[in-house]
């Protein structure tokens, strides 16, 4: 693709575009018009998502209120109780979560809101952002569909710089008073998907996704995937394919990779033709290394290093679940692999306002792009693809993990 479409797009998408909002379908439009403007077969496949609209989110304590904003998703509630900061998850911290409203160190995971369910906690406050830069910015975060339903609890997010300061001045134990109003319903969010086919049926299957969190433009995470694969689609559509192949631009992974979830549900039979997913999620930024993170047999892993020495590119290859849409295929038990170049936050943060176009390179994308497309190319010619249609034991107790099927062993 051509350096100034590249930055085209990435100008044209330098918004905020969260899962099931009107600006993520905008996106979507805009990558299909575009994906049709290339001369390709594109459409939207739309699937349902839970929405929330927060009326009122107030924190205070001790009578000082803390910006904060409402968990979407969160349900409602009116809590005064003394706030209790929630540090570790043995039995004994978790029993003093009882009658609290808990103030959580980290991020809010599955268990850990199960655990301060099942020891009585009445709210939650979580906080992110960092105390040494100079935002007040708080993401806007949601109670996620796979939370139960019937036991929610209202909670606010906060900055990390109030937060420090609630503890500072002897918070823990202080009075707290939590306030959370919202209209719950459900929304539509999108896939783009383009459809290519080859000289068989059987498939390959190219992910990346198009949302972004409610601060960020999603400039590295993940407007650059999803350009990734368009190039791909584009040379393509010009150069040999044994394979059928498909684009799927999927919309609400952010939200809990709802847009591949939602793609699997709707073409389960069609999977049992699926060979290999290639997924991309984060690449061309100025800085890191690149990664590829094979959710398959280690021999694929081993395949990718082989090829990056041939082509003299650096890659890190290694057997692993990606927090990313190749995971809800590969339970599916299709084979999957997601590349990524990987850098640390201190050079290109993501979820949150610093993922912007001045992170990225467009040389480094295009390298990226060339490096995946050789690989892509090898798979999509292939006689037989080399890749086992098996999910090995060891991977699949890392889905499951991954899943919250299954907690994970300390």
């Amino acid at each position: 693709m051509k350096k100034e479409l590249i930055e085209k797009i990435f100008a044209d998408t330098a918004f905020v575009h969260t899962g099931g909002s009107a600006e993520e379908l905008k996106v979507a439009e805009y990558l299909r018009d575009t994906a049709v403007e290339l001369g390709l077969d594109a459409h939207l496949e739309e699937f349902e998502v839970d929405m929330a609209t927060v009326h009122e989110a107030t924190l205070t304590v001790d009578g000082r209120e803390i910006p904060c904003k409402g968990y979407l998703c969160a349900g409602n509630g009116d809590i005064e109780a003394p706030l209790y900061y929630l540090t570790e998850g043995d039995k004994y911290s978790l029993s003093l979560c009882k009658d609290k409203i808990v103030l959580i160190d980290g991020y809010l995971g599955y268990w850990r809101y199960k655990d301060m369910l099942d020891n009585g906690a009445l709210a939650f406050v979580t906080y992110d952002g960092n105390v040494y830069f100079a935002d007040r910015d708080i993401d806007h975060r949601e109670l996620r569909s796979y939370f139960p339903d019937d036991r929610k609890i209202p909670g606010v997010n906060i900055n990390a710089k109030d937060a420090v300061a609630i503890i500072n001045g002897d918070g823990d134990g202080k009075m707290a008073k939590l306030t959370l109003k919202q209209d719950e319903y459900k929304g539509k969010s999108h896939n783009v998907v383009i459809d290519m086919p080859g000289e068989t049926e059987k498939q390959i299957i190219f992910t990346a996704h198009y949302d972004t969190t409610s601060l960020s433009q999603g400039a590295y995470d993940n407007m650059s995937g999803s350009i990734g694969i368009l190039s791909m689609a584009e040379y393509f559509s010009k150069n040999p394919h044994r394979y059928s192949l498909k684009f799927v631009f999927c919309g609400s992974e952010e939200r809990g990779l709802l847009g591949s979830k939602a793609y699997c549900a709707a073409h389960e039979e069609e999977l049992k033709n699926v060979d290999l997913v290639i997924n991309l999620d984060m690449i061309g930024c100025i800085m890191g290394k690149f990664i590829a993170c094979a959710t398959a047999e280690k021999d694929l892993a081993s395949y990718i290093s082989y090829m990056g020495n041939e082509l003299g590119f650096q890659v890190k290859a290694y057997q692993d679940v990606y927090s990313s849409d190749s995971t809800p295929f590969a339970d599916k038990g299709v084979p999957a692999v997601s590349f990524a170049r990987m850098a640390g936050g201190n050079l290109h943060p993501i979820h949150n306002s610093y993922d912007t176009l001045a992170v990225m390179k467009t040389e480094h994308m295009q390298k990226d792009i060339d490096f995946i497309t050789a690989f892509a190319s090898r798979m999509a010619n292939a006689v037989f693809c080399p890749v086992s249609r098996e999910i090995p034991d060891n991977i699949k107790e890392r889905l499951d993990e991954y899943l919250l099927r299954k907690r994970k062993k300390a």
